[in-house]
């Protein structure tokens, strides 16, 4: 069967992969390897399609850095890491990236990366955004982050169907615009998160999204060499907020993300007395196995209900032709013919379901094609459903 609108494109894993990652050896002085990290890097179109980062005047920044000796990886520095020697008050003149960079950092084998939910599996399992991938004799090849994997992204119809709210974190840390940026840095640390937003209250008490600062800012701070705990932060703080509600669709926030060239974005409701965040983490949640299996299920209870409006549906049809002796034949042919039509795709998305929860191994592409053909058959039976109610 074929899709002309298939619901889940899975991108393919080399496209995910940072080829050019910002590399420094462990003797770099960290203020220096923080620059390397602000210079801005363009994607530039390769041979075959596919995508390089070349050092330019670009627009993308690096959340990272490897640490390299000759041909080993010792380490990786990345945004977070710097929020928390910010936070720590650490004074970064005279420090050596080699002495606070993350030893022997989590990796994966270019050869076990078949697809995109092995590196799913190890953000959640390691609570880590950067993974970086190495042949067989371990050199690095590239890096993966939940960024890198949006960029190249096609979820088409799969997040339209899906809501803010489903995956969106209520527990919102936010601050006055009078807080220092140190503070916002420490509350990041304490917090383990990588944003704080910055909040008014209103003559109601509500509190009012005004701006973000994020683990980005406090990198680009360090390297313009700011007094932290003097610089405030309405002077430092994106504004102002572009706010997604939370019955807005994942497809939209996914959009605005890559419009905007962020990684989050607030969401905002009640006039301000409901506060959340959604990260680009949070939309690769829908492609992990674990969330699919959850899909599962919503099908599966999609489908007893479908299966209660057809009884329904059938019993009122059944009463109005015992009525309707005389009435029209053609129409009551098409009636009879819509219902074996209800009672076909019933049985077939039922066997793809039982396929599904019976084969919890099965691919991820299997999965998705499976995921994809009982989606398109429900669509049919709600129009079906929806045109005999009207006769």
């Amino acid at each position: 069967m074929q899709f002309d609108h298939p619901l889940i494109f899975a991108p393919a894993v080399e496209a995910a992969i940072d080829h050019e990652p910002p590399i420094v050896t462990p003797d770099t002085p960290l203020v220096n390897a923080i620059a390397l990290m602000n210079q801005t890097r363009l994607l530039v179109p390769q041979s075959g399609g596919e995508a390089s980062e070349t050092l330019t005047a670009g627009a993308k920044l690096s959340s990272y850095i490897l640490v390299m000796q000759n041909t080993e990886l010792l380490g990786i520095f990345t945004e977070r890491d710097i929020v928390q020697l910010t936070a720590a008050g650490v004074n970064f003149e005279g420090v050596q990236i080699g002495a606070v960079m993350t030893q022997a950092p989590i990796v994966l084998r270019q050869a076990d990366f078949h697809d995109i939910s092995a590196a799913l599996f190890l953000f959640r399992r390691y609570r880590i955004r950067h993974l970086p991938i190495v042949s067989d004799n371990g050199f690095p090849i590239g890096v993966v982050s939940p960024e890198s994997i949006r960029r190249v992204l096609r979820p088409a119809n799969f997040l339209k169907r899906r809501r803010v709210s489903e995956l969106m974190s209520t527990e919102v840390i936010h601050a006055p615009v009078t807080a220092s940026v140190l503070s916002l840095a420490q509350l990041m640390a304490s917090h383990d998160i990588s944003c704080v937003a910055i909040a008014q209250e209103d003559e109601e008490g509500n509190i009012l999204p005004v701006g973000i600062v994020t683990e980005r800012d406090i990198v680009q701070l360090q390297s313009l060499q700011i007094d932290f705990a003097r610089t405030q932060a309405q002077t430092v703080m994106s504004t102002p907020l572009f706010l997604l509600s939370p019955e807005d669709s994942l497809y939209k926030a996914y959009q605005e993300m890559q419009q905007r060239h962020v990684r989050r974005l607030v969401v905002s409701w009640n006039w301000g007395q409901g506060l959340g965040i959604i990260t680009e983490t949070d939309l690769l949640r829908v492609f992990d196995p674990i969330e699919m299996y959850g899909t599962i299920e919503i099908l599966q209870r999609t489908i007893e209900q479908l299966k209660r409006e057809q009884a329904e549906l059938s019993q009122r049809q059944n009463n109005q032709l015992e009525a309707l002796v005389t009435s029209d034949i053609t129409h009551c042919n098409q009636c009879s013919n819509a219902n074996h039509e209800l009672n076909d795709l019933l049985s077939t998305i039922q066997v793809c379901i039982e396929s599904l929860a019976q084969q919890p191994d099965l691919s991820p592409d299997l999965r998705q094609t499976k995921l994809n053909s009982a989606l398109v058959d429900i669509e049919r039976m709600r129009h079906l459903v929806e045109a005999l109610s009207q006769t």
